[in-house]
């Protein structure tokens, strides 16, 4: 193999397992050791710049950054990457220092942003500093837009959600609420520079052709226009007896709120295995930690209606076949239907997106699937100076892959009304510094904590069940959030090996608790992968090779399995090895 290029950007950003595997690329590993020496208005400001809600994904993200998190590699549960965000957020001061100054001055362009949720938001703040005119539609009374409408307030609490929309819209967005629109051709004839269609998808799924449908619609309600009418106290009770079918986050949501407006016998039906379900695993485990149980393998067959009102359903048990592709198919299983009482349906089966508003005259190519065709670097759409992002872009995700939408947008965006190439895009900006203080001193806590994962307090289950806006989740306490984020194994500092210097006394090798430096003849990667002291089975995390020592030989580390502890630095008689930390920072618009 040839020498690693540890000067390439993206080779050390990927062996920062949790950064890397954020759609927003957050740095986690810096933004947690500010947490472990208390200094949490550094901390959310990192996360500020970067996923822009701290306060709300410190709640709801779906944590991309937690199965990739390294501390897996050597006890079962992560780092609580999340609910340290959330202590960042909960602990800062009322200081604004962080806020960019927006410029009296405006540059001259207009740019309009259709939806108020996360990506348009985002956008807005990626081009408010950069002296851009931004003007907000939308149909509801304020801005948020899904993560309003459909995430439940025991969740999230409103004042949360304002605070970080507010945050946004005070720096000098234009806002128009309460204002749909029904053709996207009014607003390209206003003749703005640029148009972001930030709008999500908006339209639920339905079992329009099952029986008993149309007969059973007053009982039968679409997941996230019920949540929807929730939060507007459309909706104030449920009956006793609710079925709540689809695997999903919605299904989750859905369930434990009609858990709480009166719902005695809530269930959640799933075709598929309970392994196949979308949800989050702490999503399924905080409905089951509240009495609702999940049952999977049931396919619904009919809606049974009796004297004109909904009585329950019936279901086919599957089962899942899966070929050598994994690719699963659900066959029914040779029993008998099973009926389910109910008194109210409510259906989480899916989201798609709809587009109503985008008329033939506005020239927007849409995709086989609903869908508009998009440049996937740039996110421009057949009409140059339109954009999409977040779920209307690619269909459904989450919250920080809209964030992370919204900041790409607002690159393409900025570099289209100067007029240059959208795809010769700003580079991320990174350093390497050193961590050396004395023989053995570190600039970080390089000790590895042996403490399993904390538990977050919550509020007592019979309080929480009786009022659907009290938060169930209280957060850390300082304390507590200290003590987790010292779990954290630092993964930004990186283990940087200088072959000149080395003497091959293989000091490193003999103190390595991971056995994951290797000297030895050189050889292609998968020869080399073969003969090292511990298994390299995971292809995607790469290995670090060294120029030819004054032997012939190679210094080979697997990335995948170093754990950063530093002993390899601290025991090296020539420094070879040094501990340096690696910061990588995504490029923003206007970014030179």
């Amino acid at each position: 193999m040839k020498p690693t290029n540890i000067k390439d950007p993206e080779y050390f950003h990927k062996v920062i397992d949790c950064q890397y595997a954020c759609p927003s690329h957050t740095p986690v590993p810096e933004y947690i050791r500010l947490i472990s020496q208390g200094k949490y208005d550094e901390a959310f400001k990192i996360n500020w710049i970067s996923n822009v809600f701290p306060g709300i994904l410190g709640r709801i993200c779906d944590r991309p950054c937690e199965p990739a998190c390294r501390r897996t590699r050597v006890e079962e549960t992560p780092v609580a990457i999340c609910r340290l965000k959330r202590v960042a957020a909960d602990f800062k001061s009322d200081s604004t220092d962080f806020m960019p100054e927006v410029p009296q001055e405006k540059n001259g362009r207009k740019i309009a942003l259709i939806g108020g949720g996360p990506a348009s938001l985002t956008v807005a703040r990626d081009l408010l500093p950069l002296g851009y005119t931004i003007d907000l539609y939308d149909d509801q009374s304020k801005a948020g837009g899904f993560i309003r409408t459909q995430v439940p307030s025991f969740r999230l609490p409103e004042k949360v959600l304002n605070q970080e929309v507010d945050r946004i819209l005070n720096m000098g967005v234009t806002t128009h609420f309460n204002h749909y629109i029904d053709n996207l051709q009014t607003i390209i004839d206003k003749g703005y520079d640029a148009i972001f269609v930030g709008t999500g998808a908006p339209r639920g799924r339905d079992l329009p052709n099952l029986p008993g449908r149309q007969e059973g619609d007053a009982s039968i309600f679409i997941g996230i226009e019920w949540l929807a009418s929730v939060l507007y106290r459309h909706v104030t009770s449920t009956p006793e007896k609710v079925l709540v079918l689809g695997g999903g986050n919605t299904a989750m949501d859905c369930c434990r709120t009609a858990r709480r407006l009166g719902g005695e016998d809530v269930r959640v039906i799933v075709r598929s295995p309970r392994a196949d379900m979308k949800a989050s695993p702490w999503e399924i485990e905080d409905a089951e930690e509240e009495g609702i149980p999940i049952i999977d393998n049931h396919s619904p067959i009919d809606f049974v209606i009796e004297d004109g009102q909904l009585i329950g359903m019936h279901f086919q048990k599957m089962t899942a076949d899966y070929d050598e592709n994994g690719k699963r198919t659900l066959l029914p299983a040779d029993e008998a239907p099973v009926f389910m009482a109910c008194d109210q349906v409510i259906l989480a089966v899916g989201q798609q997106n709809a587009f109503p508003f985008i008329k033939p005259e506005s020239n927007i190519a849409i995709n086989k699937y609903g869908l508009p065709e998009l440049d996937e670097t740039t996110y421009q759409s057949s009409v140059p100076n339109i954009f999409f992002g977040g779920d209307a872009a690619f269909g459904p995700k989450n919250v920080i892959t809209a964030v992370a939408h919204g900041h790409q947008a607002a690159i393409s965006i900025d570099l289209f009304c100067q007029g240059k190439d959208l795809h010769v895009r700003p580079a991320p900006w990174t350093n390497l510094v050193n961590q050396k203080m004395g023989i053995q001193d570190w600039m970080y806590d390089s000790q590895v904590s042996t403490d399993k994962r904390y538990a977050v307090p919550t509020v007592d289950r019979v309080k929480s069940l009786k009022n659907r806006l009290v938060e169930v989740e209280l957060g850390f306490s300082k304390k507590t959030g200290h003590e987790e984020a010292l779990r954290c194994l630092n993964c930004d500092v990186q283990t940087v090996f200088e072959h000149s210097t080395c003497i091959e006394c293989d000091a490193c090798v003999d103190i390595c608790p991971e056995f994951c430096i290797n000297f030895l003849e050189n050889g292609d990667e998968e020869d080399l992968r073969t003969r090292l002291l511990a298994p390299a089975d995971e292809l995607s995390q790469s290995l670090y090779v060294s120029p030819p020592l004054p032997t012939g030989r190679v210094m080979v580390k697997d990335e995948n399995v170093c754990l950063h502890c530093g002993l390899c630095a601290e025991r090296c008689p020539t420094s070879s090895w040094e501990m340096m930390q690696f910061t990588y920072n995504s490029a923003v618009a206007g970014q030179k």
